[in-house]
């Protein structure tokens, strides 16, 4: 497709506006980038035992993800083969098979067809039911008790995909020991839609630091965890971090020796995380005071590890429309008082009731709106603050910048949607450097 970023000069570097509201642009976005790039589905916690399931999404295809007999997890369209019914319309539960409601037909936990109506008086012997089990995508991965997937069979493995944000998911999504102790999902997931187009919120999550002009209010209502603070505890210096895959992150650097002072509202829970600080800087050291605080992994599926630990995925509905899925993470071994502390506290920050979210969904919502008509969408949006003033900073994967204002990571967000929306496969997908 024509280009829709426009750069030039030294802070010069424009993106059209109308690949915000252009159904065309969003048919073949489905088609070039939710077929070909990894998407989260879902956490291992969803589904701890055999038999058990939960609706996912990839873009806007509604997707099983199972565990299978042999403790696989499996994502499977949930789309019956013979006149695609949905097999499954519960959200999560357990089961032995898939049934389809209109006619009949039933599939195993790992997709096969495994029952049809009259097979031997309506089909002869040449009916192979192996060729007509669900349909699965081409690739699994699981990644720190998160599982991924991708259409694509040519989509380079998992943690290569991820590149220097591998670090930050593997830091953060962790227990908050650093140990390998289990993370698991509390309170379900929360689900939503926004009138906004998808790629203005991943832009959020990539790192948009100088939005955060917008939550003033929530600040002033001091709905955090602690004494004294706004949203969440005052954060050290602040780095954004982009990569060449086209995720952005927001890291936190501070002196990893003083000490952690959270949540001074709950005293279960500063002790909890006093305990569990310290033991993490036994383990990672100086590496303990370089942090990553939020990101998005390429296209759409954003994570907060600081506190609220959390993941979004932002699933497309259209140009003018996303429905966004999110849920909090705790440490499994974490004490009940903590965990009950930590999902109040989550809910009032994040999801559809959280205070900030909502900062955020009116902004994403007039923006995108901005995108429409015939003058809006002839426009285009600047994106240059701060080009040019990457480095190279210990303990913090990426081309890193310092600078409050800098839009690098949104830059890199574009020149990669860019790239998948040009590239005829994988082999084209090459990074080109746009800071």
């Amino acid at each position: 497709m024509k280009s829709a970023i426009t750069v030039g000069g030294a802070t010069n570097w424009f993106v059209d506006r109308n690949i915000f509201s252009s159904p065309d642009v969003y048919k073949q976005e489905l088609e070039r980038i939710f077929r070909r790039a990894w998407l989260y589905v879902g956490h291992e916690s969803q589904i701890p035992k055999v038999g058990d399931f939960f609706l996912t999404k990839m873009g806007e295809d509604s997707m099983i993800l199972a565990r299978d007999q042999e403790g696989r997890p499996r994502v499977m369209l949930n789309s019956c083969r013979h006149r695609g019914m949905k097999v499954c319309r519960y959200d999560e539960g357990n089961t032995k098979l898939f049934y389809c409601p209109y006619h009949a037909w039933s599939y195993g936990l790992d997709g096969r067809l495994v029952g049809l109506p009259a097979q031997k008086e309506s089909y002869d012997e040449s009916f192979d039911k192996s060729k007509w089990g669900l349909v699965q995508v081409a690739q699994v991965a699981t990644f720190k008790g998160t599982i991924w997937a991708t259409w694509d069979q040519n989509a380079p493995p998992f943690e290569e995909y991820l590149g220097g944000a591998a670090d930050a998911l593997r830091v953060g999504l962790g227990p908050w020991d650093a140990g390998d102790g289990e993370v698991e999902v509390i309170s379900g997931v929360q689900k939503w839609i926004v009138p906004a187009n998808w790629k203005i919120v991943a832009e959020n999550c990539a790192g948009d630091t100088l939005h955060d002009v917008s939550h003033r209010s929530v600040d002033l209502a001091r709905i955090g965890p602690g004494e004294g603070v706004g949203r969440r505890d005052p954060f050290g210096k602040l780095y954004l971090t982009h990569h060449g895959e086209g995720h952005g992150l927001l890291y936190e650097k501070f002196d990893h020796t003083a000490p952690r002072e959270h949540y001074s509202a709950s005293p279960e829970t500063a002790t909890y995380f006093q305990m569990t600080w310290k033991k993490r800087v036994e383990r990672l050291g100086e590496r303990a005071g370089n942090a990553p605080v939020l990101g998005n992994i390429f296209p759409s599926s954003g994570f907060h590890v600081g506190q609220p630990r959390t993941i979004v995925a932002a699933h497309p509905r259209g140009p003018n429309e996303t429905e966004l899925w999110r849920v909090f993470l705790v440490d499994k071994a974490a004490p009940p008082e903590v965990k009950d502390f930590l999902r109040r506290y989550y809910i009032s920050y994040a999801g559809p009731a959280g205070m900030t979210e909502q900062d955020d969904m009116e902004n994403w919502a007039y923006a995108t709106e901005g995108c429409g008509g015939a003058i809006g969408s002839s426009l285009q949006f600047h994106y240059g603050a701060a080009m040019g003033q990457s480095h190279q900073e210990p303990f913090i994967p990426g081309s890193v910048s310092d600078q409050f204002w800098s839009e690098q990571n949104a830059r890199q967000l574009y020149t990669r949607w860019q790239q998948f929306m040009d590239a005829e496969s994988w082999d084209q997908l090459r990074f080109e450097d746009a800071r």
